[in-house]
C-alpha cells in the first residue's frame, strides 16, 4: 500500500508541532512564576475577588498559548522575512533603498509589536492609533539612522552621546505628564516582534563591509531604535500637553461561570480585528517584496504565510488574556496592597516579582549564553542570570520607591544612562554594544502587561498621580542591562588582566556571535 502523498501545508504543520511544545514552555515558565507569587499574595495579605481571580487564570492560560504561538510566528514568518528582505537591501547596494526600506521596516514592525499595544491601552488622553504611530514613525527614522551608522563606520558610543544628549535637553520642556511615558515606550518597542527584523537587518546590511569590525557594528540598532520612540512621544507631549485623566479599571463582574467567559467572548471580535489591521501591512510588505525582488519557492512562502497566521492567533490570544485577565488582577492587587498599614512592602513584593519575571524571560536565557560564549566561558551564564535578575529586583524596588514617594522618573533614568555611556568608554565594544541592544529584553512582555497596571493600582490607592508615578516601570526595567552588562564586561576585562597570558581566556570571533 502506498502512502497518501501530503500536502505541503500538512507537512508545515507536522514540523512546527515540536517547536510550538517548546515555545509553549518557554511561554508557560514566563507565566507560572508571576501566577505563583499572585496566587501567594491573593490567599495572604491581598484578597481579591472571586470574578477577578478567576479572570487572571484564564488569562494565564490565554497568555502561555498566545505567547507560544506568537513567538512560532516570529520564528517562522518574521525572522525570515526580515532576514531576505536586509539581503535584497543588501545586493541592491543603493543608499536609497537601504533608508527607504529601512524606514518602513521599521514602522510597519513598530505597529504590529504586542507590548507597544499594550502600554497604547494604558495612556489616558492619547488615542492609540496616534501613539502607536508616532512610536512607529521614531523607530522607522533611527532605524535608518542605526542602518547608515554601519554603512559610515561610525562608532556607536559617540551617537549614544550625541542622541541621549538630545533625549535629556529635550526633557527639560517636555510636560511631566508624559516623561515617564515616552522612556515607557522606548522600552516596549524592542519585543520580541521588532528584534528579529531589525538584528537581520543589521547582518545585512553590515555584510557589505569586509572590515574586521563590520559583524561587531551589526550590533547596535535596537539601541538607536529605543531612542526613536522617546524623542518621538517627547514631540507628541507637544500636542498633546497633558495626558488627560486617569481612568481606573474596570474590576470584572460576573455572576457565574458563564458570565465569566463572556467577558473574554465580548473582547475576542475587538482584538481579531486590531491585530489584523496591526499584521496587514506586514503581510503586505511582504508580498509587494516577493514579487519584485525575493521570488522564494512556494513551499517558503507557504512556510511563512503558516507563520503569519500563528502569529495573529497568537497576538489576539495574547491581548485578550493580558486586557481581559491580567491588567484587572495586578491593578486591583496593587490597590489592595497600598492600602495596607505597612505599605512599605510594596518595595520588597515589587523586588519579589521581579527578580522571578526577568529569571522566566526565554530571551534573557539567549543572552546569557551569548555571553558565557563570547567570553569562552570567563562570565558563566550563572553570573549573567543572578546579576540581571538582581538589577532588574532593583529597578522595580526602585520604581515602587517612585510610586510611595512620588519622587520624578528623569532623577532615575538620566543619572542611569549617564552611567551606562560613560561605562561604554571603558569596556569592550561588543559588550556596549550587546548591553544597549539588550535593554528590551529584560522588559519583556510581563513588565507591561503586570507590574505596569501593578504599580498603576497601588499609585492609584496611595492617591498619586498615575501619570508621573506609576508609568516608567518599564524604562526603569529596560535601563538595568545597559549596567550590569557592560559592568561584567568590565569584570570580564579585569580578569584578562590579572589571568597569565597563557591562559586568558580567548573571546569567540565576532562571526561566532549568536544573535539575541
Amino acid at each position: 500500500m502506498f502512502r497518501k502523498k501530503r500536502h505541503p501545508w500538512q507537512e508545515q504543520l507536522g514540523q512546527n508541532r515540536t517547536v510550538l511544545k517548546e515555545k509553549l514552555q518557554e511561554a508557560m515558565a514566563s507565566v507560572l512564576p508571576i501566577t505563583a507569587i499572585v496566587l501567594v499574595l491573593c490567599f495572604s495579605i491581598a484578597p481579591i475577588p472571586t470574578a477577578t481571580f478567576m479572570t487572571f487564570l484564564i488569562g494565564a492560560v490565554l497568555l502561555i498559548l498566545g505567547m507560544g504561538l506568537f513567538t512560532l510566528g516570529a520564528d517562522t514568518a518574521m525572522t525570515p522575512i526580515g532576514e531576505r528582505v536586509g539581503a535584497a537591501m543588501t545586493r541592491s547596494r543603493k543608499l536609497g533603498v537601504v533608508i527607504g526600506v529601512g524606514f518602513l521596516i521599521g514602522v510597519i514592525v513598530t505597529m504590529s509589536e504586542p507590548d507597544l499595544q499594550v502600554l497604547a491601552t494604558q495612556v489616558p488622553g492619547v488615542p492609540n492609533q496616534y501613539l502607536i504611530g508616532a512610536v512607529a514613525v521614531g523607530v522607522g527614522l533611527f532605524l535608518v539612522i542605526a542602518l547608515l551608522r554601519i554603512l559610515f563606520r561610525i562608532p556607536l558610543n559617540w551617537m549614544l552621546v550625541v542622541f541621549y544628549m538630545v533625549v535629556f535637553a529635550l526633557a527639560a520642556f517636555v510636560p511631566g505628564d508624559f516623561l515617564a511615558i515616552a522612556f515607557d515606550s522606548g522600552g516596549v518597542t524592542t519585543g520580541p516582534m521588532t528584534v528579529p527584523f531589525i538584528m537581520a537587518l543589521g547582518v545585512g546590511v553590515a555584510s557589505i563591509r569586509s572590515d574586521e569590525n563590520a559583524a561587531q557594528d551589526s550590533f547596535g540598532l535596537v539601541a538607536l531604535c529605543s531612542i526613536g520612540p522617546i524623542l518621538a512621544v517627547m514631540v507628541l507631549a507637544l500636542i498633546y500637553p497633558s495626558a488627560g485623566a486617569y481612568t481606573p479599571v474596570q474590576v470584572p463582574n460576573a455572576k457565574d461561570s458563564r458570565a465569566l467567559w463572556a467577558l473574554f467572548e465580548a473582547s475576542f471580535p475587538a482584538y481579531l480585528k486590531e491585530v489584523a489591521v496591526c499584521l496587514a501591512p506586514i503581510a503586505v510588505f511582504f508580498a509587494v517584496f516577493q514579487v519584485i525582488s525575493l521570488k522564494l519557492k512556494k513551499k517558503k512562502v507557504l512556510k511563512i504565510v503558516v507563520g503569519l497566521l500563528y502569529t495573529y492567533v497568537g497576538l489576539v490570544l495574547f491581548l485578550t488574556g493580558v486586557n481581559v485577565g491580567f491588567m484587572p488582577a495586578g491593578n486591583y492587587l496593587g490597590q489592595q496592597i497600598a492600602s495596607l498599614s505597612y505599605n512599605w512592602i510594596l518595595v520588597p513584593i515589587g523586588m519579589l516579582m521581579g527578580w522571578f519575571i526577568v529569571q522566566a524571560e526565554p530571551a534573557v536565557h539567549v543572552l546569557n549564553k551569548q555571553v558565557e560564549e563570547i567570553t569562552s566561558g570567563a562570565i558563566p551564564g550563572k553570573a549573567m542570570s543572578t546579576s540581571l535578575s538582581a538589577g532588574v529586583a532593583i529597578s522595580i524596588g526602585l520604581a515602587m520607591v517612585r510610586v510611595l514617594t512620588g519622587i520624578s522618573i528623569f532623577w532615575f533614568v538620566m543619572p542611569g544612562y549617564l552611567a551606562a555611556i560613560a561605562m561604554s568608554f571603558f569596556v569592550p565594544r561588543i559588550f556596549t554594544a550587546i548591553a544597549f541592544d539588550s535593554g528590551g529584553v529584560a522588559s519583556g512582555p510581563m513588565t507591561a502587561t503586570f507590574l505596569l497596571p501593578f504599580a498603576m493600582g497601588a499609585c492609584d490607592a496611595l492617591g498619586g498621580d498615575i501619570i508621573t508615578d506609576a508609568f516608567g516601570v518599564v524604562a526603569m526595567v529596560a535601563m538595568t542591562p545597559l549596567l550590569t552588562i557592560q559592568m561584567l564586561g568590565l569584570l570580564y576585562q579585569k580578569k584578562l588582566k590579572r589571568a597569565p597570558q597563557e591562559e586568558k581566556p580567548a573571546i569567540v570571533s565576532d562571526e561566532e556571535i549568536i544573535e539575541l
